[in-house]
């Protein structure tokens, strides 16, 4: 699908938060309009028209609403397209006010950079006339599959707070590259190979060199493996490729670091994995076996690592057996 032609100017870049500020007042003055009843979240503008809220390094509760990633929105000339939008209907109400309280203008688009139930379930707080959600095209299947659990797993952490959550997929899917034009700076999407998950899609925001990594890129927290170890690998060097990249918002972690230093650490911890699976494979030992060796040396390193760890040695044990 070609990007939408505008042909305006692009605003400095530092009138742009201004800009739209002052239209959002002018809204509000002349159409009486209220801004929404949820409490917004607390977001960092790590670029300019670029913000960020940063999720929790946590399991999703009712306490944090299933806030535990990175979500953040971009705002154009003429629109706003939102990444990502959080573990519930609920928080994603919240990060809608958030882009309520900076611009008046509409959201054209949501993109949901893959299907785990803290980036994607809260896309309810988005749907409506006027605004397109976007995906990999494989992210549709993969909520499907999993919608049950996804949505009993919330109800039970979440409690009354899960209410008005439901599985809302993308129509726009994107195979290979796709371009969105807001008005003014243009959002470059990039669907990958299995890695993380089989749905991950990245965004860039070639005004600001600012790149939307979703869970391709782990800061702090271990990385899950829900996809291909090998495949992930493969595309950190391809993210390592990427032209136009000045800093990263990660799926978890800091709202935004330094490029391309950013993918070391995942880098080092998936490529061990991967070394030491293959070696307990060579050695003969059990999945159990390897399962209690593997990765030990990271476990100071990572937040969560107990609660991982031994997920992502038995998903590359039997990604690894027969290869």
């Amino acid at each position: 699908m070609p990007p939408f032609a505008h042909g305006r100017k692009p605003d400095r870049p530092g009138a742009l938060s201004r800009r739209n500020a002052i239209g959002g007042a002018l809204a509000l003055g002349l159409l009486g309009a209220a801004p929404p009843a949820a409490p917004p979240l607390p977001v960092t503008e790590v670029a300019p028209g670029v913000f960020v809220f940063r999720g929790a390094h946590e399991e999703a509760t009712a306490a944090n609403l299933g806030g535990i990633a990175n979500l953040g929105f971009v705002v154009g000339n003429d629109a706003a397209a939102v990444i990502d939008t959080g573990g519930s209907a609920a928080e994603g109400r919240r990060l809608r006010a958030s882009l309520f309280h900076r611009t008046a203008l509409p959201v054209r688009w949501v993109v949901n950079t893959h299907f785990h139930p803290d980036h994607a379930l809260g896309n309810a707080a988005f749907a409506g006339p006027g605004t397109t959600i976007v995906g990999h095209a494989n992210l549709p299947r993969g909520l499907a599959a999993r919608a049950d659990t996804y949505l009993d797993g919330l109800r039970r952490a979440l409690g009354d707070a899960a209410t008005g959550t439901g599985i809302v997929p993308p129509t726009l899917l994107v195979r290979d590259r796709l371009s969105l034009d807001l008005g003014g700076r243009t959002l470059e999407l990039k669907a990958w190979p299995a890695a993380h998950t089989d749905a991950d899609l990245t965004v860039l925001d070639s005004a600001t060199g600012t790149l939307f990594a979703g869970d391709l890129v782990f800061l702090e927290r271990v990385p899950a493996i829900d996809g291909s170890l090998r495949g992930w690998v493969d595309a950190i060097a391809g993210l390592r490729r990427e032209a136009g990249i000045r800093r990263v918002v990660p799926g978890h972690g800091p709202a935004s670091a330094p490029w391309p230093d950013a993918l070391d650490d995942e880098e080092r911890y998936l490529r061990l994995i991967l070394d030491e699976t293959r070696a307990a494979l060579a050695a003969g030992r059990s999945l159990d076996q390897a399962v209690a060796t593997v990765g030990r040396s990271e476990r100071g390193r990572w937040l969560l690592f107990d609660d991982y760890n031994d997920r992502n040695v038995a998903t590359a044990y039997t990604e690894l057996e027969w290869e």
